[in-house]
């Protein structure tokens, strides 16, 4: 962990001194020469704790989703991971922590967040206990609602970006930063469809049944969200 952390401080250093680059000489054949450590970036970046790996795995275990499903989740989340924290420093950069302590972070849009992931947590509870099926769109619901956590990585560059009058430079970066933020989450999804599609086939070889199993599983990703919604939210 202390190697991701020392290496996303490296990553920091260097989107700053492209940035700045740019700013000094605007040349848009070296910056599309970048974009590739951009995807870099945002991949290892989405390595790091948060990112909302962990509600992403805890809903995948307890839904019903195929591959591409459950990867289309996990694209959504990165979507809006990213592109929240554009929107914030092109239009609402006063929802942005300022402190030392709370640097990059956006209270409020955390805290709604979490309180609408424990919502859904609960929601799944009480669907396993009715028996219900997955609703269309629910993935991509629970996708949109974690990714609402902005991505400080994408903060950092569009507020370097902006301060040096060249926000074509964050946007571009940004885009490519999603790109690797999707990979990395993308590959979290398919671990996760793989593994629970390995554990539903091992249950049902000795005679359990898949309506119950799934009904269980989904009841425990609805604990593991309530639980990640009401810690976060009373953190």
């Amino acid at each position: 962990m202390d190697f991701l952390i020392a290496l996303q401080g490296w990553i920091y250093k260097s989107l700053a001194a492209h940035v700045s680059a740019f700013a000094a000489a605007p040349d848009w054949a070296a910056l599309a020469v970048v974009l590739p450590a951009g995807i870099a970036f945002g991949a290892i970046h989405a390595l790091t704790p948060g990112h909302s790996k962990t509600v992403l795995a805890s809903y995948l275990l307890g839904s019903q989703l195929a591959v591409l499903r459950g990867i289309a989740v996990a694209g959504a989340l990165a979507l809006t991971h990213v592109f929240s924290a554009v929107v914030i420093a092109l239009t609402a950069a006063p929802l942005i922590t300022r402190t030392i302590g709370g640097a990059g972070q956006a209270p409020m849009l955390e805290h709604i967040s979490r309180g609408l992931l424990a919502a859904i947590g609960a929601w799944l509870l009480v669907r396993a206990w009715l028996g219900k099926s997955h609703q269309h769109g629910e993935g991509l619901t629970v996708g949109v609602v974690a990714g609402l956590v902005p991505c400080p990585l994408t903060l950092f560059v569009m507020f370097m970006a902006l301060g040096r009058g060249v926000p074509e430079a964050g946007l571009t970066f940004a885009v490519a930063m999603m790109g690797g933020v999707a990979l990395t989450l993308g590959g979290v999804a398919l671990f996760t469809v793989l593994a629970r599609r390995g554990m539903v086939n091992l249950a049902t070889r000795y005679g359990a049944s898949i309506g119950r199993l799934s009904h269980g599983l989904d009841a425990v990703a609805g604990t593991l969200l309530i639980a990640i919604g009401v810690s976060e939210l009373l953190a």
